[in-house]
């Protein structure tokens, strides 16, 4: 059984251990969380071994012009993506000593020749600190005795988007009534927490005796605003082609589940949110095309575990389950495997809401971290910290080298695939990697046969809006 608390405590645990290195200024920058879990279970010994072989913090992505038809730079910095990739260079490796003839912690051969599966006793369980963005966020706004924690409001810089591509994810937004215009806050005026800028309907000093956060409705016959029932609102907008965002006041404001892209001020983003990723994750795996060349079947998340944060797990069961859930006819190796939802009472120091508790004057305006870590369980390079898609620190002069990318961008992963085919015997290589024509990026993925059937149900019966991938894009090698 797993313990969600549990769960969160190694992840911060596991965090805390990190170098100071792209880490949040403390009381000044926030970040959002993610991490993948390995849990191993011995029936000789019958022990449980729970271990993070993955973990992820960021909260950016970038616009479409600044996208690499290299394969260069990191589309997409959130937290939850950089955990996901973190664990494709974690299961790289581990198929890497497989594949060598050495012993995997992970993988054992499988019955189909050059096809490996999951060791008996293993299971991957994804942790956020947050509600993944998009969907999973839109939740209705209940007595903070029933959340989990009081409402997290957004605290936006003057500038959103910083001129390079560089666009930021604030933690999902509660709605702002049509008839209440907020105050700027200003922290470096030496202004009180916002808690105090904040309407009396939307404050949640004390969990104990807050009012349910509304967004006001007409008079009553008292002349009072009577409250109307309101959403936690996201910034991800919804993909073009399909319904809009009402944007009607309270419940009406937003569509709910639909596909929906990241958020940018300005340039818009081709990023789909993490709510859709996870939701795409439970059909075709998170293994990605290129592993799937070598597993008999895909690798789902038994569990997702959410941090403490505002909750809703009927919200949850829509974004990331009920979308998928009809999805049908799809090919060997491949489910609909809806993971189990649990959601833990330990909150992330170094989120939103505490890093507002912890500000103090003087400290400027509280703003997302601009780094982004990705720790994974490699024995070579395990850490690599990024800003606006490339190593964190790097030189417009080192741009366009290999000094400047990030081990979690498309082109490093994919060398580091090949790596793997390179050392596979050419009489184990696995059927679809056979053929000699295969030399680019575009190439391997399409050459996943039964990945891309899988994608095409789930894309024909559950999200035919999802934009397609420019091939431009995708020819490096």
């Amino acid at each position: 059984m797993v313990h969600a608390d549990e769960i969160a405590k190694l992840c911060y645990e596991r965090f805390n251990q990190l170098p100071r290195r792209g880490k949040p200024e403390p009381g000044r920058e926030w970040t959002l969380l993610a991490a993948v879990v390995q849990i191993t279970r011995c029936a000789d010994t019958d022990t449980v071994k729970k271990e993070v072989v993955s973990l992820g913090t960021g909260t950016k992505c970038i616009g479409q012009t600044a996208m690499s038809p290299k394969g260069e730079i990191l589309n997409d910095s959130h937290a939850e993506v950089i955990a996901r990739r973190g664990c494709i260079r974690y299961l790289i490796q581990e198929l890497n000593r497989a594949v060598s003839g050495g012993d995997s912690s992970v993988f054992c051969q499988a019955d189909q020749r050059g096809k490996w599966r999951l060791q008996p006793g293993v299971v991957f369980l994804f942790f956020t600190s947050h509600t993944p963005c998009g969907d999973a966020a839109i939740i209705p706004m209940i007595d903070s005795l029933s959340q989990p924690c009081p409402p997290v409001s957004s605290v936006k810089s003057h500038k959103e988007n910083d001129g390079r591509g560089d666009l930021k994810r604030g933690a999902e937004e509660p709605s702002e009534g049509k008839h209440i215009k907020l105050p700027r806050l200003d922290l470096e005026d030496g202004g009180d927490t916002k808690q105090s800028l904040l309407p009396n309907s939307l404050k949640s000093e004390d969990p104990s005796q807050s009012p349910s956060a509304k967004t006001p409705g007409p008079s009553d016959s008292a002349g009072c605003l009577a409250p109307v029932p309101d959403v936690h609102r996201t910034g991800a907008k919804c993909v073009s082609g399909g319904p809009a965002d009402p944007l009607h006041p309270g419940l009406g404001y937003h569509s709910t589940g639909v596909l929906r892209v990241k958020p940018g001020r300005g340039e818009p983003t081709r990023s789909l949110s993490c709510s859709d990723k996870l939701a795409r994750w439970g059909v075709l795996g998170f293994q990605g095309a290129l592993l799937s060349h070598y597993l008999q079947e895909a690798l789902y998340f038994s569990t997702v575990v959410v941090g403490k944060c505002p909750y809703s797990q009927e919200v949850m069961q829509r974004a990331l389950v009920t979308r998928c859930s009809h999805v049908w006819d799809l090919p060997a190796g491949f489910s609909v495997c809806p993971p189990e939802l649990l959601r833990s009472s330990l909150e992330f120091p170094f989120s939103q809401a505490q890093t507002e508790l912890r500000h103090q004057a003087g400290q400027g305006r509280i703003s997302p971290c601009g780094a982004a870590i990705s720790w994974c369980n490699v024995t070579e390079r395990p850490l690599d910290v990024t800003a606006n898609g490339y190593k964190h620190g790097v030189t417009k002069k080192a741009l366009g080298t290999a000094k400047a990318r990030s081990l979690l961008c498309k082109l490093e992963l994919f060398h580091s695939f090949l790596s793997v085919v390179a050392a596979t015997d050419p009489g184990a290589l696995p059927d679809s990697l056979r053929r000699t024509e295969l030399k680019t990026y575009w190439d391997f993925k399409e050459a996943s046969r039964l990945y891309q059937q899988a994608w095409q149900q789930l894309n024909s019966q559950a999200f035919p809006l999802w934009p397609r991938s420019d091939r431009d894009l995708l020819l490096f090698r």
